[in-house]
Formats: structure tokens, C-alpha cells, sequence
């Protein structure tokens, strides 16, 4: 599983391995002797091996890991709905399978778009050649004006060209259910323009064999600035249309009920879709199942604790009626008792968080202060003996990798970080010369989703679900779902209302005032 070999790697620095019976021998011990045999127990941490901590070899890992591991990971099981190996198994069966269909339909578009960018381009050059190739000897010589038009046409070219490759050939960053219309809309204007010139050059010229040289070069330009226009078109509809904000959307994620507010112009509903989602992987903390399972694992264990005895006989089918209304009435006298078992387990978990929190940070600061001591003596070492980052990082992480597994259990954030990841941050953080604190918080808060590695998300695939057609445009009350694998995210749009602003003049002399003085006051 992968939350199994999440921290693998671990077991290369803590000699727990062989003391796993004496370990479980303690753990049925009371409250008070345990944490009091944890405060005073001394922990020897062996110096790590010289070479690298994960190594290619998959199954050293495997076999070097502890037996004990799995006290301290977590896996969804019981009362959740999924597994999380069996999410990560399907997750990436999905994204190889949508992997190959999208690269193909994202280079079969690039192909057709390039092809269709080269025809329109090389057309006025087309228009210019021609009858230099077909009958020459019979055109009449292109004079000044003429020549200077050559110069103008090739700028514009060169600005056209520059400004389609800037607006449209683009690295994608989604690949939506339905076409872009207003790009749709500005592909067909420029192939009606494109065909409609080509129609009247081959029956007013070519058939004809105009003669007026300089006639068929303005032609040509007139058509690259009808081209330039239409760019300036595009960028209006594509991209300016769009800036003024019109619309409020607020986005709920449905499992746990975060919620964003963000700004929108004229947008259709797929495109904001995607707005939104690139906006989830930056904003919202990452989603993290675990943390769900604890109301869902407390509500079974309250069930549980229900035992309903049928004293007299009944018919079968009434009998399940009865043990249902015997357990709704056990759950209501108990009703008034589970808000203070919430409480509490609330408060003890808050104590344990903190308490854990507090050695994390002990044990970072130590094992930095141990790194400024190395590097005051390693300043007087020669060039050879001088450690790196990713040396001095193994060498200070056996003293805080207890401490922050224990943490990160403890927050059930021990899925989302891996030994290599770990290392490569407080490797970063030692070369840039870090505080412990810059350190710590990737760890002591939960951030956004694109902080963590892409393996790690849940889905990658999203689906859109719309009562409307998603290539219509946001309006007032449109409430669509982007759906994932374990999660959907709700998003309601509301339109930003109509503000009148009045003035108002106050007059400068207004702002005078006088001061006056009784004979009684203390003044």
C-alpha cells in the first residue's frame, strides 16, 4: 500500500525493530505509566548508513521495514467508503488510459492548427508570387510605391505572426468536454476570409492575367491588414472580454465545507470550471480523507455499543422493526451525554497535537544548532571533507524522524510526506540557510494542494456536471459540480449587483469651528 511505504524508510535510523514485544507488552499498560515510561525513556538513534537513504531497489525498502509499522499508519478501512491503495490503483489506471487519449488529441489539434496557421500565413505571400512565376513578361514594372509596399508587408507579416503564436499557440492547460466557441467563432471568420480572397483572386486575376502589378500587391496587403484586425478581434473577445469581473462564484468542497469566493467576467461554464479548479490547487488545504474518518469511526462505535435483546417472540418480519425502534430509543437517551464524549475527545486529541507539536519543534531546533555547529567546524576542514546539503540533512535527520512521524501520525499527515520528500525539504532548507520554523511549517500547517507531490492528489480527472449546456455563459443563480474521485466541489454563481454612487459637496468653509470658554470651567 502506499501509505504503508510512506515512511519506510525510517526503520534505517530507529533500533525499534527488535524490541517490538516489549513494545506491545507496554502498550496495554495504563494511561499514567505510559506517558510517564515515554517521558523518561532514552531513544538511542543509530548513525545512518554512508549510502543513500532510498536507494532504486524498491524491495531493500520493503524488506528493511519495520515490523511494528504499521502501529503508526493510518489506513481508511471500517467505516470509510474507499481504500486508499485501491484509490491510488485506480487513479492511475485512469490516468495512464486518459494520459494516451489526450496527447493524442492534443497533438492531432496542434497539427491541424499549425497546418492552418502556415496556409493563411503564406496566402498574401502567394498573392505577391504568382504572377511573378505565371506571366511575368507581361506585368507592368512595379515602381516605387510598389517596392515600398514589399517593405510593409512584410513587417505586418512579421507582427501577424508573432501575435498568433502569442495568443493562440499556447501549452494547454486542460482539456475541456466541449469547443471553445468565441476561438471556433474567430477560426471560421478567418477561413471565410482567407477562402473569400482566394475566390476573387483567382477569378479577377488569375483567370484574367491582370496586368496592374502594383493592384495585386495592394491586394495582398489589404488582406494581411484584414488579418491584423481580425487578430485584434480575437484578443478582444478572448482575452479583454473576459477581465472586468461580472460574477461571484463560491466554491463548497462537499466533504468538509471549505469554501472560496472568487471573481469572474463573461465566462462559459467550462471555462470557469476550469478557473475554479486551478484556483482549488492553489487555494484550498489538500484534501485529506483521514480526517473524515474520525466522526464516521465514532458514530460506529457508538452503534456499536447497542445491543438489543428480544425477550419475547415475534413474527420474523416484525422483528427487525423492533430492534430499529429499540435502537432509535437507546440512541436518544444518549443523546444528551454524546456532546460532552465529543468534547472531550476533542480536547484530548487538541492536548495530544500540541504536546507532540511542542518535541517537534524541540527536536528541529536541536538538530539545526547542531548543523551551525558543523558548519563552524567544517569551514576549517579541507575543500575534500566539506559536507553538502543532502549529506548534512541525513546526518541531522535520525534526531527529529521520531518526533515528526509521531506528529504527522498524530495530524494523519503521514500519507502525504514520504522520507525522500523530507529529506529534499530539509536538504532546500539547510542550503538556503533556513530557520527551523521555515522548516516546520510544510509540516505544522497543511497547505494547498500543488505543494505536494502530484502522486499524491487524489484525481487528476474531474468531472463536469451542468443542467445547462456547458458552452453557454455564466448567468445569475447557475449552480454547476466538478465531481473527482472522492470529493465534488459545488459551485454557486452570483451576479455582481449594480452599484450607484452619489456625490455629495461639502463646502470648505464648513469645517471651522469655535471654542467656547465658561468662567466656571477649569479651563
Amino acid at each position: 500500500m502506499d501509505t504503508e511505504s510512506t515512511y519506510s524508510g525510517y526503520s534505517h535510523y530507529s533500533g525499534h525493530s527488535k524490541k517490538a514485544p516489549r513494545q506491545g507488552r507496554d502498550r496495554h499498560k495504563s494511561p499514567r505509566s505510559k506517558d510517564g515510561g515515554r517521558s523518561e525513556k532514552s531513544v538511542t538513534i543509530q548513525t545512518p548508513p554512508a549510502e543513500p537513504l532510498l536507494g532504486n531497489d524498491s524491495s531493500r525498502t520493503e524488506e528493511a521495514q519495520d515490523d511494528n509499522w504499521g502501529e503508526t499508519t493510518t489506513a481508511i478501512t471500517g467505516t470509510s467508503e474507499h481504500s486508499v491503495s485501491q484509490e491510488d490503483i485506480v487513479r492511475i489506471s485512469k490516468d495512464l488510459d486518459d494520459s494516451v487519449g489526450t496527447n493524442c488529441k492534443r497533438y492531432f489539434v496542434f497539427t491541424v492548427a499549425t497546418v492552418l496557421g502556415l496556409l493563411i500565413f503564406l496566402t498574401p505571400i502567394a498573392f505577391i508570387l504568382l504572377p511573378q512565376i505565371l506571366w511575368r513578361s507581361e506585368l507592368a514594372p512595379c515602381g516605387t510605391v510598389c517596392e515600398g509596399l514589399f517593405i510593409s508587408v512584410a513587417f505586418k507579416l512579421l507582427i501577424l505572426l508573432i501575435g498568433t503564436w502569442a495568443l493562440f499557440f499556447r501549452q494547454p492547460k486542460a482539456d475541456l468536454p466541449r469547443v471553445f466557441v468565441f476561438r471556433t467563432l474567430i477560426l471560421v471568420l478567418v477561413l471565410l476570409l482567407v477562402f473569400s480572397y482566394w475566390l476573387f483572386y483567382g477569378v479577377r486575376i488569375l483567370e484574367s492575367k491582370d496586368l496592374n502589378y502594383q493592384g495585386i500587391v495592394q491586394f495582398a496587403v489589404s488582406l494581411v491588414d484584414a488579418l491584423l484586425f481580425v487578430h485584434y478581434l480575437a484578443i478582444v473577445v478572448l482575452e479583454l472580454r473576459q477581465l472586468q469581473p461580472m460574477f461571484t462564484v463560491k466554491v463548497v468542497r462537499s466533504t468538509d465545507g471549505e469554501s472560496r469566493y472568487y471573481s469572474l467576467g463573461h465566462l462559459s461554464i467550462q471555462r470557469a470550471a476550469l478557473v475554479v479548479l486551478e484556483n482549488y490547487y492553489r487555494d484550498f488545504t489538500v484534501y485529506n480523507p483521514t480526517l473524515l474518518s474520525a466522526s464516521k469511526a465514532r458514530a460506529a462505535k457508538h452503534m456499536a455499543g447497542l445491543k438489543v435483546y428480544n425477550v419475547d417472540e415475534q413474527r420474523p418480519d416484525n422483528n427487525a422493526a423492533g430492534q430499529s425502534r429499540a435502537m432509535i430509543a437507546a440512541a436518544a437517551h444518549r443523546r444528551d451525554s454524546s456532546h460532552n464524549e465529543l468534547y472531550y475527545e476533542e480536547a484530548d486529541h487538541e492536548r495530544k497535537v500540541r504536546k507532540r507539536r511542542a518535541r517537534l519543534v524541540v527536536a528541529v531546533e536541536e538538530s539545526f544548532t547542531h548543523i551551525k555547529r558543523l558548519q563552524a567546524e567544517e569551514q576549517q576542514k579541507a575543500p575534500g571533507e566539506v559536507m553538502d546539503p543532502r549529506e548534512a540533512a541525513q546526518a541531522i535527520f535520525p534526531s527529529m524522524a521520531r518526533a515528526l512521524q509521531k506528529y504527522l501520525h498524530t495530524t494523519r499527515q503521514q500519507h502525504y510526506h514520504t522520507m525522500e520528500s523530507i529529506l529534499q525539504h530539509l536538504a532546500f532548507c539547510i542550503s538556503n540557510n533556513m530557520t527551523p520554523k521555515a522548516f516546520l511549517e510544510r509540516y505544522l500547517n497543511p497547505g494547498p494542494t500543488l505543494e505536494y507531490n502530484p502522486n499524491r492528489w487524489f484525481s487528476k480527472h474531474w468531472t463536469l456536471v451542468s443542467e445547462e449546456a456547458v458552452t453557454k455563459g455564466l448567468r445569475d443563480g447557475s449552480v454547476f459540480v466538478l465531481k473527482c474521485l472522492d470529493f465534488s466541489l459545488v459551485i454557486n454563481v452570483k451576479k455582481v449587483p449594480f452599484i450607484k454612487l452619489s456625490e455629495e459637496f461639502v463646502d470648505p468653509k464648513f469645517h471651522k469651528f469655535a471654542l467656547r470658554l465658561q468662567s466656571e470651567t477649569s479651563v
